[in-house]
């Protein structure tokens, strides 16, 4: 499969291309947590160098509820004109080269940072396990009936506010260890009632709110939904409960499924082997993938480990519509227009040599993160940045982040 045909989606609408921009965690908001110049810069970008589909970082359903201390936010109870414009001059730059954007939705759960200093919430009160990182997150409340109706409405308004500010979709997340995939693993939802148990119960959340955006939304507005193929932990989200959950998406107006895997807990997405030193392999979902195509009968999208040209004709030509791409496009942002002239180039990233695999986990995003700064005050990337000097960098952006934060949630409290 050629990846520059052109895809057409179930509501009508239609990627240019089959390369996509998967999303991100940038962190790199302005300080009323909307799209800073920076983050737009980057995106326009990333419109310039040819993917077909741009898909956001995660941007938060609730400022209270943040996956770190520079997300973007756009919940209904803190917007203005001002702040309503920053989201369209951001859809208009990432479109303005014929690609669609799709919004990441999200809520992290107990996968927020203690040093937000906010209550966490998750479908159950188990708390994080990663050795002694484990300190950095607080023990999660399980949340109440009224805590999900609310997280609920949420999600489906952030969606309505996507689409009013010219966004071409949503993503729920419902992968890496975030809420709606805390819900659906079975050691994360320890819950008896209507929410927990069997798979059909752990998933209701996810189909709620897919139903809900999809109800309200108009029919060319795209709802794509990102799922683990697996969760990498045993007694975890598997491969079948993906296929599964897929085949109960099925009838629900989904436009794309987005395949992805692992948590904070089990950093399966970041693509490197367990010493650092080379990628496990390219496309490294590839192989659930193909069991989740059989089953899906909306396209389905690959993210993880893909740079290389002969990987994506490996990916399409399974099955898979979409070749989804992260930290590729961060080191070489043109990468889908390189390919267009000539199938050689790739992107590679500094390997880590660190044994400790969440500090080597954590490391790698801290130099995923300095690549997108680096665009976003209009450089070059510098994918040969030490590990140790991205994330001592990363360190002072977080404390800064964090008592920005605090300052900015005692404020909207008044």
């Amino acid at each position: 499969m050629n990846p520059f045909t052109p895809l057409t989606l179930p509501s009508g609408s239609q990627l240019i291309n089959r390369l996509a921009k998967a999303a991100m965690d940038e962190n790199m908001a302005d300080r009323d947590y909307a799209p800073s110049e920076a983050l737009i810069r980057l995106y326009r970008t990333w419109a310039q160098g040819g993917a077909g589909l741009i898909v956001t970082g995660n941007v938060m359903v609730d400022g209270r509820a943040m996956t770190g201390p520079g997300g973007v936010v756009l919940d209904s109870p803190h917007l203005s004109p001002q702040i309503g414009e920053r989201f369209r001059a951001w859809a208009d730059a990432a479109k303005s080269g014929g690609a669609q954007i799709w919004m990441q939705i999200n809520h992290p759960g107990r996968q927020m940072p203690a040093a937000l200093g906010q209550p966490t919430l998750a479908p159950s009160a188990v708390p994080m396990a990663i050795g002694s990182f484990s300190r950095q997150f607080s023990l999660p409340r399980a949340m109440t009936e009224a805590d999900i109706a609310e997280v609920k409405a949420r999600f489906i308004k952030t969606a309505l506010l996507a689409e009013r500010f010219g966004l071409d979709g949503v993503q729920i997340h419902a992968a890496h260890g975030y809420l709606l995939s805390q819900f659906l693993s079975p050691l994360t939802n320890l819950r008896s009632d209507r929410w927990g148990g069997s798979l059909e119960n752990r998933a209701r959340l996810l189909l709620e709110i897919v139903e809900g955006i999809r109800q309200q939304v108009g029919g060319s507005f795209v709802v794509s939904v990102k799922l683990n193929s697996a969760d990498f932990q045993r007694g975890g989200f598997s491969a079948d409960d993906a296929k599964v959950v897929v085949e109960m998406l099925n009838p629900l107006g989904v436009d794309l499924v987005e395949l992805s895997g692992g948590s904070y807990e089990a950093p399966a997405m970041h693509g490197q082997a367990r010493d650092g030193r080379t990628l496990a392999r390219e496309a490294y979902f590839l192989e659930f993938a193909r069991e989740i195509v059989s089953v899906a009968r909306m396209p389905v999208m690959v993210t993880g480990g893909i740079r290389r040209y002969p990987v994506v004709e490996q990916v399409l030509g399974s099955g898979v519509a979409v070749a989804g791409m992260a930290t590729a496009l961060a080191i070489t942002p043109d990468l889908p227009a390189r390919w267009r002239r000539e199938q050689e180039s790739s992107a590679r990233l500094r390997p880590i040599p660190w044994r400790n695999k969440v500090l080597a986990s954590v490391g790698y995003m801290a130099m995923v993160k300095y690549q997108l700064r680096r665009l976003g005050r209009g450089k070059v990337s510098n994918p040969e940045v030490a590990p140790a000097l991205a994330l001592a960098c990363q360190q002072w952006q977080t404390l800064l982040g964090n008592a920005r934060y605090r300052r900015w949630i005692k404020a909207q409290a008044k």
